[in-house]
């Protein structure tokens, strides 16, 4: 465990230079009293490493060192072999590269590795987009990514939901995220941080300007954020419903997961059925929603929701009545 700890030390301090002892701590989930001690081991065993005190201090490699460390165990070995997906790669234009860096891998590893990775890969697929959608035509990826690699300003022509659809923007491309099979562009423009679907660009202007990343951004933390915002932006009220015993254990194959969620956090006994309270985005979709659902369930609250509900079975209700005269 320590040996394994030492190794994780010293690749981090090589790939992000300068680190403090309380950052190498948090990162290891170790104490700063355990980083001292491992950082004695390593320079006892001669790895050139030097401390620097004060606030801007931290512990840092001799300039050019670089560790020569292959030890991967069997299930780095194999997890190396999931991590990569073939079809966002290649659609980045790093599909040879992802190929020849796996081949190169393979050939690195001893035999019983190389046979366990190849199981691996044999054995699991990764399959990005969702079920339902067609994969998306995003003919500008391929730039919007060369800009996000060398940090330059990008131009572009942009199609969205509102008016005006039609815009032109410029940005600082700070990095992409492959969502559900959809490429979303995650960049600053003139004032804020804003997502950009790549598929919906219309033409892409890679400049020749370069820009500064903001300080600390961290591309994980920020689509977190995003996402957490959206939701909480998406539903804008609440329903109460009660469920048949058949419909609250159905529920959750209908509504997106933060509804289960909700209904089953909510559920309380009443008569026969089960009553809930879940969100909803607006009335026109939880009435689409509910009405998928058949006699499942029925809405107690809001009345606006439940006057919906009705008039949509009433309708319904005389459609086919009418139909079937009609045949006879």
């Amino acid at each position: 465990m320590r040996a394994s700890r030492l190794v994780s030390l010293l690749l981090l301090l090589q790939t992000k230079g300068r680190m403090t002892a309380q950052a190498l701590a948090d990162e290891l989930e170790v104490s700063v009293r355990t980083i001292y001690r491992d950082v004695e081991s390593l320079h006892a065993a001669g790895v050139p490493l030097y401390g620097d005190a004060g606030p801007a201090g931290g512990y840092q490699l001799l300039d050019g060192y670089r560790t020569r460390l292959t030890g991967l165990t069997e299930q780095e070995a194999e997890s190396l072999f999931l991590a990569g997906l073939p079809g966002p790669a290649a659609e980045l234009g790093l599909g040879d590269a992802v190929s020849a860096a796996q081949l190169k891998l393979m050939a690195a590893l001893p035999s019983s590795m190389r046979d366990r990775a190849s199981r691996m890969a044999e054995r699991f697929h990764l399959d990005a987009p969702a079920w339902y959608y067609d994969p998306e035509r995003a003919p500008f990826l391929e730039l919007v990514a060369d800009a996000v690699w060398r940090e330059r300003l990008l131009k572009v022509s942009y199609r969205r939901w509102q008016a005006p659809e039609e815009v032109t923007r410029t940005l600082r491309p700070l990095g992409l995220v492959l969502k559900a099979g959809r490429w979303y562009l995650v960049a600053q423009g003139s004032s804020r941080i804003s997502t950009y679907r790549v598929s919906q660009m219309q033409a892409v202007t890679v400049l020749d300007e370069a820009f500064e990343r903001p300080a600390g951004f961290d591309l994980a933390a920020h689509w977190a954020a995003s996402l957490e915002e959206f939701q909480a932006r998406q539903y804008t009220g609440e329903a109460v419903i009660r469920l048949s015993a058949r419909g609250f254990e159905s529920f959750a194959s209908h509504v997106l997961p933060a509804v289960a969620r909700a209904a089953a956090e909510s559920a309380v006994p009443d008569g026969e059925r089960v009553r809930v309270t879940i969100p909803i985005e607006s009335i026109g979709h939880a009435t689409g929603m509910l009405l998928r659902m058949g006699g499942e369930v029925e809405v107690l609250a809001p009345d606006e929701l439940r006057e919906h509900v009705t008039s949509a079975v009433r309708q319904l209700a005389s459609i086919y009545l009418r139909s079937g005269t009609d045949e006879r």
